[in-house]
């Protein structure tokens, strides 16, 4: 008989283990595994939204008003969403983890090299018009700041006047950023002008301003197609301001528009000075005659005498006489010289009674031979070398000498003294203010007042002209637009092409037009004929520009603001003289009302009165390249031949009705003209018919 015993044969059936229980642990553990496996895909799913919520943020952190800001630079595109505008940081790359927005700014305060201060401010200027405020500053020990500006296959124009000139920019070569400082481009082909301004303007409607406080280099790479814009103190003429630390900064401001003529009329009333009034509507009408080109240092009592007599006798106005180099025994004196004005004050007096206005040529410097050099160095007037103690000696093209410190109040009394003394003792009219470029200031120097920026001393230059503004005349200009007088287009050679020869003239006056200076004397008509620098003469005159030149040099001018002679068309022929007088007429009685009218027009909205084609054609591919026409205002358009041999050349006429000069109408329009007749007497200018 068998005997179950309690307890021991279940003990005995749990050590065995339950069929049932090993079925459900061997289905839990999956069960579990999954679970584990969820909670973890859970987690991942959890964290991976974060991030991805971060980086959205992030993203939308770096977006800012069709402006999209990267590591590397930023774009900025227009409504419809193309990019228009491309700037690249080449000094630092952003630390994006450092950025922030706050409202209309957004700001980073770190690079992958160390601290600084950037933000992009946006403004809304108009419901057209999208400004960015940009700033780049180092806080720790750097070198420079460098940005640069893509061409995003758009047309640039603005910057400043060169030696070769064209319309629109053509970057060539690769050019390391150098200083932005107004210089003597006669002396030095590859330097910055006499003329310049930190703006560009792009056919893209894009704007760019470089701020005035930035010690500002420029350069450009024709591989890459970009302007650089470098900001540095180090191995550099700009000295930070007292009291600030050597880091360097670059600002500047961009806007963006529907169209280029509105974004520029929009950046020229917000950002540039106007002229406060109008010069003599005589230097508008009637032609400057220098003595400059005919009679070089040469210039006698008797040459000026006869020189004017000439002027009247073969019909041409008694307008406005210039008096140019060495009437005064040294450089840096302020009367004439007996030898070689016996007779000065009776000079005066018989050109007076002739109807001429009669103005002399002035300079800032003051030779060491000169009487007045040791007057002027015990007055301390001169600029001087870094120590502070000496004058600091520069060579200019008539020989060596100081310069006067233009900051010292005093220095500007007494070189304003002399000139009023002028005036006064001869009646003298006016002055030609002669140079002022910066590139004659000694490398290192010291003035009384500290420049932060060397061009500053441009603008303290053209300040002395002032006074005399009715019929003053200056050939540099930074930050001058509110001195209203004539700004002249450096010395042209007399040649064709585009190093300061004719066909330079345009693309040159367009480019100072841009940049706010209206009221534009060109040079003077055929060029200086200086020696190795002229086209020779074909008709056998000795020394005189070639024939041809002169006479288109001619019929260009009387379409500018303001026509100067210096070489005479009776130098040449009854026929040269006979057309001379044909357009000094045309520019008394056709060109010169427009001018005024439009030169009024300038002290209220500062635009220009030469005008590229594009500006009533902003929607044509074909008006951003046209180099060889122009406007004056919007319904005068002038195209000049411009080369030799020719009576004929192709002419482009924007959408619109036009009368041509020969009285044939246009309306099926925009149109090439090809190989249209124009006369060695003829220029062809175009009317819009309203």
């Amino acid at each position: 008989m068998y005997q179950i015993v309690p307890g021991e044969q279940q003990m005995s059936a749990d050590a065995r283990g339950s069929p049932l229980k090993k079925k459900l642990a061997n289905e839990g553990r999956p069960l579990m595994i999954a679970g584990m496996l969820g909670c973890v895909l859970v987690l991942a799913a959890v964290v991976a939204w974060c991030y991805y919520s971060v980086s959205l943020r992030k993203a939308q952190l770096l977006k800012t008003e069709l402006l999209d800001l990267n590591k590397d630079g930023f774009i900025i595109r227009n409504q419809a969403g193309a990019v228009i505008f491309t700037m690249n940081f080449r000094s630092g790359n952003l630390d994006l983890d450092s950025c922030s927005k706050e409202g209309n700014i957004l700001s980073c305060i770190k690079s992958y090299t160390g601290k600084i201060n950037f933000f992009i401010e946006t403004v809304r200027l108009k419901d057209t018009v999208m400004c960015y405020r940009v700033r780049w500053e180092e806080l720790q020990n750097k070198e420079l700041v460098e940005h640069a500006m893509a061409y995003n296959n758009s047309h640039w124009y603005g910057g400043a006047e060169t030696a070769v000139q064209y319309w629109p920019i053509r970057i060539q070569g690769e050019e390391e950023p150098r200083p932005f400082i107004t210089s003597d481009v006669y002396a030095s082909r590859n330097a910055f002008g006499g003329i310049l301004e930190r703006y560009w303007l792009s056919s893209n409607a894009t704007a760019i301003k470089i701020n005035d406080s930035v010690p500002f280099h420029l350069g450009w790479s024709e591989k890459n197609r970009t302007l650089r814009f470098q900001a540095r103190y180090e191995n550099s003429l700009f000295r930070p301001s007292a009291g600030q630390q050597a880091f360097p900064q670059l600002s500047y401001r961009v806007c963006v528009g529907s169209d280029v003529t509105s974004i520029h009329k929009l950046m020229v009333r917000r950002y540039f000075p106007k002229p406060i009034k109008v010069p003599s509507p005589e230097v508008f009408k009637q032609p400057v005659w220098s003595t400059w080109a005919l009679h070089k240092t040469a210039i006698t009592q008797e040459k000026l005498l006869q020189y004017a007599s000439d002027i009247t006798k073969h019909g041409f106005p008694c307008s406005h006489l210039e008096l140019d180099d060495r009437y005064t025994t040294d450089y840096g004196e302020f009367d004439f010289d007996p030898q070689k004005f016996p007779n000065a004050s009776g000079m005066f007096e018989k050109l007076r009674e002739d109807g001429f206005h009669v103005t002399l040529w002035t300079h800032p410097f003051i030779n060491y031979d000169s009487i007045n050099f040791g007057v002027a160095m015990e007055k301390g007037l001169f600029v001087r070398e870094p120590s502070g103690e000496l004058p600091a000696l520069v060579r200019w093209w008539n020989g060596i000498g100081g310069i006067l410190d233009l900051t010292n109040e005093e220095a500007r009394e007494w070189y304003l003294s002399h000139l009023l003394m002028l005036k006064t003792r001869y009646d003298v009219t006016s002055f030609k203010f002669d140079a002022g470029e910066t590139s004659y200031l000694p490398r290192q120097f010291s003035t009384l007042v500290p420049l932060s920026d060397p061009a500053t001393f441009t603008r303290r230059y053209t300040e002395m002209a002032i006074p005399f503004n009715e019929r003053a005349e200056l050939r540099v200009g930074y930050q001058s637009q509110n001195i209203s007088c004539f700004f002249r287009i450096i010395d042209r050679d007399s040649v064709w092409g585009y190093e300061l020869g004719l066909k330079s003239i345009i693309p040159t006056v367009l480019t100072i037009s841009i940049l706010g200076y209206q009221f534009v004397l060109p040079d003077m008509i055929g060029g200086n004929a200086y020696p190795n620098h002229t086209t020779g003469g074909t008709n056998g005159t000795n020394g005189l520009p070639d024939r041809e030149l002169y006479i288109r040099w001619l019929e260009l001018s009387a379409f500018m603001p303001a026509m100067q002679f210096s070489i005479p068309p009776w130098a040449y022929d009854n026929e040269v003289v006979q057309i001379a007088r044909k357009f000094t007429g045309l520019h008394e009685t056709l060109v010169a009302p427009r001018v005024l009218e439009l030169a009024g027009e300038v002290l209220d909205t500062g635009d220009p009165i030469i005008r590229p084609l594009w500006w009533i054609a902003n929607d044509d591919e074909a008006a951003y390249k046209i180099d060889s026409q122009f406007l004056i205002g919007d319904d005068l358009m002038v195209a000049p031949v411009l080369e030799p041999g020719k009576q004929e050349r192709d002419i482009y006429l924007p959408a619109g009705r036009w009368e041509s000069y020969k009285g044939e109408h246009f309306d099926k329009t925009p149109i090439y003209l090809t190989d249209y007749s124009v006369d060695l007497d003829e220029v062809a200018y175009f009317t819009w018919v309203h």
